[in-house]
């Protein structure tokens, strides 16, 4: 079973019976060659072309009949990792930036509120005359800077918190 999403809508394909949402199909596919497919289904005629993938394979964007759409495709083992509640594991939620070592604050590069991506640079701190830019490890929304400008900072002490 394949669960398919493009656009808001979702199709469920099973491999096995050959059915999509519930309904038997009649389809023919072909492939011209490494990332072009031509399906025949139901006599209405599809040529199929894969222009991007996620490294595992599971978002995706093809062009059908000259028109790009960007898929998202589950199997049978997604679905069971989703219906367990297992399917955020490898997503970390970060809640506080620590100071990794003792430090003054030179500059902070975010402002509360802002929503920031993973690497997006928060804060320089100096330590034993270097200058390190913590970098966020995640993607977040800036809640609540607890640090100023020129302030001393001791490790693991809480510079900011996240949303």
């Amino acid at each position: 079973m394949l669960k398919i999403k493009t656009n808001n809508t979702e199709f469920e394909f099973d491999e096995i019976s050959k059915t999509l949402n519930g309904d038997l199909v009649n389809a023919d596919v072909s492939k011209i060659d490494e990332t072009t497919y031509h399906i025949l289904i139901d006599n209405k005629s599809y040529t199929v072309e894969l222009l991007e993938k996620s490294e595992n394979s599971k978002h995706q964007i093809i062009l059908v009949n000259g028109q790009k759409h960007q898929i998202e495709i589950k199997d049978k083992f997604d679905l069971l990792l989703e219906n367990l509640g297992m399917n955020n594991l490898t997503k970390s939620k970060i809640n506080v930036l620590k100071a990794p070592m003792p430090g003054l604050v030179l500059k902070i590069l975010i402002a509360e509120g802002q929503e920031i991506k993973k690497g997006d640079g928060l804060i320089v701190l100096e330590a034993m005359k270097m200058e390190n830019i913590i970098k966020s490890s995640g993607d977040c929304t800036i809640k609540k800077i607890n640090v100023v400008v020129k302030q001393a900072v001791e490790k693991n002490q809480v510079l900011m918190e996240f949303e």
